[in-house]
């Protein structure tokens, strides 16, 4: 006791709850708002992926039918026809950039994360260079490959807009497989190295079996990207005929193109041929996307991640 009065009691009590000062009632509510704000993001995003496609499978379910996928357009314009020609020709094309792409973007990879030391000038150069071609408009890739090889040879081709798409898949399928290799557990490198492995056999027989699967995982994503681009498509190869062709060095239909043509011509048979493109499209892209994140989740339960 004290001539004032009571004496206060400074013991703390352990098992007494905390109760939050200002300064963590300011951090809990920053907390919330972060947290609330992310998953209001989340949302958007899903619900435009949702919008976009309800739109494109309302407008163009009407125009599917078998005929349509097995069909060429009709020669001079009208109703009826399809879109074969224009499917065949984005295989080919996308086939064509993946086979120019891949094993380039693959070894990349292996060079960055397997021979590249962290302070190698080099491979910091490298690294630069591929994040500033994921940053590249497509639309300036079409007009490089435009001076490169369409105006050179005074006339479109698929195997330019190959080479434009090959450009646009390359940063995608390099920096995905760099990670995707870090992800290798470093004990499979030790072990091959007590063995006296050579390190590129180490490479062909140990890492690359391992990260085989994100690998395929990021190629098929890069692969639906390009699938889906159309600027560089128009630039480089938008004059073409309406019956299929296997040649990729003319002129070949594919799809982005033609729902480019179809939704300017003022023709609503057109219109409903495009809205079907599109959706075939669309649908195809999903599929590759699901599918690489099905592959991806396969390939990390196989290595215990």
């Amino acid at each position: 006791m004290t001539s004032r009065g009571r004496t206060p009691d400074l013991t703390i009590d352990p098992a007494a709850p905390l109760t939050p000062s200002g300064n963590l009632r300011r951090r809990l509510a920053v907390s919330r708002f972060v947290d609330a704000s992310a998953t209001l993001a989340a949302l958007i995003a899903v619900a435009a992926l949702a919008i976009v496609t309800f739109k494109v499978a309302s407008s163009g379910a009407s125009a599917l039918s078998l005929d349509f996928l097995i069909k060429d357009p009709p020669r001079f314009g009208g109703a009826g026809g399809g879109i074969a020609s224009a499917i065949v020709g984005s295989a080919i094309i996308v086939a064509a950039a993946t086979i120019m792409a891949a094993p380039l973007g693959i070894l990349i990879a292996f060079y960055l994360a397997e021979f590249a030391g962290p302070k190698s000038r080099a491979g910091s150069v490298l690294k630069m260079g591929l994040d500033l071609m994921q940053g590249v408009p497509a639309i300036v890739i079409g007009i490089f490959v435009l001076g490169l090889i369409v105006i050179p040879t005074r006339h479109q081709s698929g195997f330019a807009g190959s080479i434009a798409l090959a450009i646009i898949m390359l940063p995608l399928i390099a920096r995905s497989s760099q990670e995707v290799l870090r992800t290798v557990p470093g004990a499979l490198r030790e072990a091959a190295d007590a063995l006296g492995v050579d390190h590129w056999r180490t490479i062909l027989t140990v890492i690359l079996p391992s990260a085989m699967g994100g690998i395929l995982t990021g190629t098929i994503l890069a692969v639906a990207r390009a699938a889906g681009e159309s600027a560089p498509l128009i630039v480089v190869d938008s004059n073409f005929g309406n019956a299929t062709t296997f040649n990729l060095f003319g002129p070949m239909p594919n799809i982005p193109t033609s729902i480019w043509t179809a939704a300017e011509a003022a023709d609503p048979t057109g219109f409903a041929r495009a809205w079907g493109a599109a959706l075939v499209l669309l649908a195809l892209i999903l599929a590759a996307n699901v599918g690489a994140r099905l592959l991806l989740a396969r390939s990390r339960r196989r290595m215990g991640q």
